[in-house]
């Protein structure tokens, strides 16, 4: 297999699509003319012009307004966020509109649009500019939300979105579009729904996913020097969750280590918690320990920003934790 970042697998994988089927376009924040902010769109004014890759104002609300109506007419947008952060501004058409439009409709229209952009951290680029809103979504119902940690997920995933009835949150990170990472050259899509084991153990499972899960396997590295045996699982879909994945560990190990970045009150972390104490809880030999950023908003100085975020040597004191060591 050839070895492409992670920006061009998300380039091939709308691409694709989009030569596909004619309804599928793009719109968002310099996705057209500057080859979109982090380049994710190289090349697709030129291949499909713009009427189908469309440069937008900075007026989230108005363009996630324009997308979902598009897709009552047959249409399939995806959207660009230039950061999730910013599709604050147009959450009201997300969650009272795109998540609603089957139900309220009694069936009539579905909604198949894909909202996509980088998610959580990226260096210091302080509180408002920082945030995680993968819980925020996925406690939506009539939303599917994914995030994916490396190119060949990633692209799997973003063809299978695209091609979904309704609508998903696809969750990226500013940091990982120059991650490398081998994909095959041919046709493949991943369903929506199935987490991974990404590493095999023994001793212990971490669950995690998007860009923060390489300080799990980080840890797993550490730890097996060490003679622990990590079993490490990658949602890659946030929402469905694949509970057989988590579940069918934990009972294998009896442990349990939870890494996300997020904030610790009411996040993806806590509903793995809860579904698994209240489903195996025979099968634990120690409390379910959940890794999260402080409590706090992100702090722009890079010493605190360190403190902030999670990182392989909180997973390494975790899994002792749960072993006793």
């Amino acid at each position: 297999m050839r070895t492409i970042q992670f920006r061009e697998a998300i380039c091939e994988a709308m691409s694709e699509e989009m030569r596909r089927d004619e309804s599928i376009y793009l719109m968002g924040e310099e996705v057209a003319e500057y080859n979109g902010a982090y380049k994710a769109s190289k090349g697709m004014l030129d291949e499909f012009g713009p009427k189908r890759v469309i440069d937008t104002p900075i007026a989230e609300l108005g363009f996630a307004g324009i997308a979902i109506g598009s897709t009552m007419t047959g249409n399939r947008p995806i959207v660009e966020y230039m950061t999730f952060n910013f599709s604050l501004v147009g959450i009201d058409q997300i969650i009272n509109n795109a998540a609603k439009i089957r139900q309220m409709s009694g069936g009539q229209f579905k909604c198949p649009i894909v909202f996509r952009g980088p998610t959580a951290s990226a260096g210091q680029l302080a509180a408002t500019h920082s945030q995680a809103f993968e819980s925020w979504f996925a406690n939506t119902p009539g939303l599917k939300v994914i995030v994916p940690s490396n190119p060949y997920d990633a692209k799997g995933l973003l063809k299978s979105a695209i091609r979904d009835d309704d609508p998903v949150i696809f969750m990226e990170s500013e940091q990982m579009y120059g991650d490398k990472g081998e994909v095959p050259e041919g046709e493949y899509t991943i369903p929506i729904g199935v987490a991974e084991i990404k590493r095999e153990g023994t001793d212990v499972t971490i669950v995690s996913f998007g860009k923060i899960i390489k300080e799990a396997y980080i840890a797993a590295e550490e730890l097996e020097k060490e003679g622990i045996s990590c079993e490490i699982i990658d949602l890659r879909t946030v929402r469905p969750m694949d509970h057989d994945a988590i579940l069918t560990s934990v009972k294998k190990t009896n442990r349990l280590v939870i890494l996300e970045e997020a904030w610790p009150f009411g996040n993806v972390a806590t509903e793995i918690t809860y579904q698994v104490q209240s489903q195996i809880f025979d099968y634990l030999d120690a409390p379910i320990i959940k890794i999260n950023t402080a409590d706090t908003p992100a702090p722009y100085s890079p010493v605190l920003l360190e403190e902030w975020l999670p990182n392989s040597k909180d997973v390494i004191k975790a899994v002792k934790k749960v072993l006793y060591k």
